[in-house]
């Protein structure tokens, strides 16, 4: 079983050489544990190593998870957020458990979470992820409407956009994942001269590319297996 506190000691260490390399203060990159299908008892071992932000895909998991992971490790030492595809049918579930949604990709999930805000008379922060990779597999706003969507959503009172988020392309040639990353950072600079506001989050980055992501400009990169080791299988 993977040693989860020398892992997240490792992760941090490559965040903050990839930080020094690339003219960066390592403070600039939060890290986010990826826990799709990791137990409540393992999230809460990298709580206690240090680990403050977790990131579910799955809004069944997030409920599933809630009473043992909130016992083991304290509700008030780890925030959540939700970094999966969000259908709108389950935004009043995942509302119940989260600080922010990293998936926002279009305006019509935008209002379906600023009504149930309102209802519940609270905001949220969001991010909106932008497909720069271009791969049919992956979720998120195509570039060419990333500015729209992101202005569209800053209309929305009950929503805070704080950045982008993306996932980044599938490839061993650097050059290309760097490229689509750079198109993250280059839509959140317009977007943010379009809305008249600081964006300064942009979530990219995982345990395989980090460093190309911090290269690029990432806050907060992340990390699922370099932690946890190879996701478990579905029983």
């Amino acid at each position: 079983m993977p040693d989860i506190r020398d892992n997240l000691a490792a992760v941090r260490a490559r965040v903050d050489a990839a930080c020094v390399a690339a003219g960066r203060a390592p403070d600039e990159v939060e890290l986010l544990l990826a826990t799709k299908t990791q137990p409540a008892a393992r999230i809460a071992e990298a709580i206690a190593a240090g680990a403050r932000l977790i990131g579910e895909n799955r809004v069944q998991e997030l409920a599933e998870k809630d009473l043992e992971l909130t016992a083991l490790a304290g509700p008030k030492l780890f925030e959540r957020h939700f970094i999966g595809h969000l259908q709108s049918n389950k935004v009043n579930q995942v509302l119940r458990y989260v600080s922010c949604v990293q998936s926002v990709d279009g305006v019509e999930l935008a209002d379906r979470l600023q009504r149930r805000l309102e209802t519940l008379d609270r905001t949220l922060d969001v991010l909106v992820q932008v497909n720069t990779s271009g791969e049919a597999t992956k979720s998120g706003v195509a570039p060419a409407g990333a500015v729209t969507v992101v202005t569209e959503v800053a209309k929305r009172d009950r929503l805070r956009v704080r950045g982008l988020m993306t996932v980044g392309l599938q490839s061993p040639d650097e050059a290309a994942v760097r490229a689509s990353y750079r198109a993250l950072r280059e839509l959140r600079d317009r977007a943010a001269d379009v809305v008249g506001a600081e964006l300064p989050v942009l979530s990219m980055g995982m345990s395989g590319d980090l460093e190309a992501a911090v290269a690029e400009g990432a806050t907060m990169v992340r990390i699922g297996s370099a932690v946890f080791g190879p996701r478990p299988r579905p029983a």
